[in-house]
């Protein structure tokens, strides 16, 4: 057995390194940089698969013996190395087996034992300042908010994950925390074409791209297709878990908590990426929406559209709109948006842009995705904002959003302004 052409191909291909361009420096000097296979030798170094030999030669000629292949496959289990290959890894781990039992790898005892939990979080620090006679009753007001945001996610088996959010934070002004709080919980079952969620999950709007709503609900949703996709879901919004415009008239009513349900198709191919949904809410917050004309109803009946386009991969424009069927007053909804670039968190210097007109009427624009959103409702007006990557895994944002109340309230001046900014540390 080659170590050039079996091994080296082999442990490439468990790690993805054929296909990658790294940035790490080859340890062994009888392997050129401009050697066919420099890119994966020196990955697989960087990953501890492979060692070479004590004269920091590779010596990528010789015969190797299924010994020293079994060494690396182990090494690539124990290390599990970006980009691992799970299916040809198992083969491998296969074909090995007795090698492996003589190294001591159990691989039963391996995989009961590994760690199935994973944990993610973000750090960040978000600042509005905001202006509008309506919304407040001094015409302005500003919020200092530093948050801790915690993600684990646990591997139940090869289709199903638990995923859940934790969050805690504090108030910059007045040094006020809160609790660690569990803001969503729920179990995930990913099948062929077939997607099953159980629990408090995310709840958003995806037809318009979060327009309507971007939050978190209780119940179950289920999604069928793949390039053309069905999602269906059912449960129980808690209004008060965002903050919103509209949390304000759920509690002044006394009813935090709305019944929901909802369905929507979505389209994701090529450039494009569409769909239409209808959201139904029932709350007596709702009632507030008719203007006092019909308190009978306490319902919300939402329909919604969008649609993007990528012209490439800097450029896209999308669209959305949204009517509030039961509504009296402001029960119309819009965005019109275009994106330039975009930032990766993981890439230092990358950027993205947009700049946006939108209208969100308060009867339909129930918690919109929006940053500058997140305490104006009844408001249209335009939106500019930039992301920006100044280090790896570290995001600042700032967007100004300029326009006008439009709930035609007499005797108040209806300029509405919003300045946001935001610091994120990602881990």
């Amino acid at each position: 057995m080659k170590k050039s052409l079996a091994a080296l191909l082999t442990g490439a291909l468990v790690v993805g390194a054929a296909s990658t361009t790294f940035a790490a420096a080859n340890p062994f000097s009888d392997v050129p940089a401009g050697h066919w296979a420099y890119d994966a030798v020196a990955q697989l170094a960087r990953d501890g698969v492979i060692n070479g030999y004590g004269d920091a030669s590779f010596r990528g000629d010789r015969n190797i013996t299924r010994y020293e292949m079994a060494q690396m496959i182990a090494k690539a289990m124990a290390k599990s190395p970006k980009g691992v290959d799970k299916a040809l890894l198992d083969k491998l781990i296969a074909e090995f087996r007795d090698e492996l039992d003589n190294l001591g790898v159990r691989v039963a005892k391996l995989e009961k034992h590994a760690d199935m939990v994973k944990w993610t979080g973000e750090l960040r620090y978000r600042y509005w300042s905001n202006r509008d006679n309506f919304a407040f009753d001094n015409g302005k007001k500003n919020v200092d908010q530093l948050q801790l945001r915690l993600f684990p996610t646990a591997e139940v088996n090869q289709n199903w994950n638990v995923k859940a959010r934790l969050t805690a934070g504090t108030n910059m002004k007045t040094d006020e925390s809160s609790n660690v709080a569990l803001t969503y919980a729920f179990a995930e079952g990913n099948y062929k074409n077939f997607q099953i969620k159980l629990g408090k999950q995310p709840l958003c709007t995806l037809a318009d791209d979060g327009l309507v709503l971007d939050g978190f609900f209780s119940g179950a949703s289920v999604a069928f297709g793949k390039d053309l996709k069905l999602v269906a879901q059912g449960g129980r919004w808690k209004i008060s878990d965002v903050n919103s415009g509209f949390s304000n008239y759920a509690k002044y009513m006394g009813d935090e908590t709305a019944n929901y349900w909802g369905v929507e198709v979505l389209y994701n191919k090529n450039k494009w990426n569409a769909g239409a949904g209808y959201h139904h809410f029932m709350s007596d917050a709702f009632r507030y929406t008719k203007q006092l004309k019909d308190w009978s109803n306490d319902s919300a009946g939402i329909w919604t559209v969008g649609a993007k386009y990528k012209f490439d991969k800097n450029v896209a424009l999308g669209a959305a709109y949204a009517r509030n069927q039961k509504a009296e007053d402001e029960r119309d909804a819009y965005n019109i948006q275009v994106n330039y670039k975009g930032i990766q968190r993981a890439n230092k210097g990358t950027w993205g842009a947009h700049l946006a007109y939108r209208k969100l009427g308060y009867s339909v624009a129930l918690a919109p995705t929006y940053d500058t959103a997140a305490y104006l409702t009844g408001v249209k007006g335009w939106d500019i904002g930039v992301d920006y990557v100044p280090f790896k895994n570290v995001q600042t944002s700032i967007a100004y959003f300029h326009g006008k109340d439009i709930t035609k309230v007499a005797g108040i001046d209806d300029k509405a302004k919003v300045l946001f900014g935001r610091v994120s540390f990602f881990f």
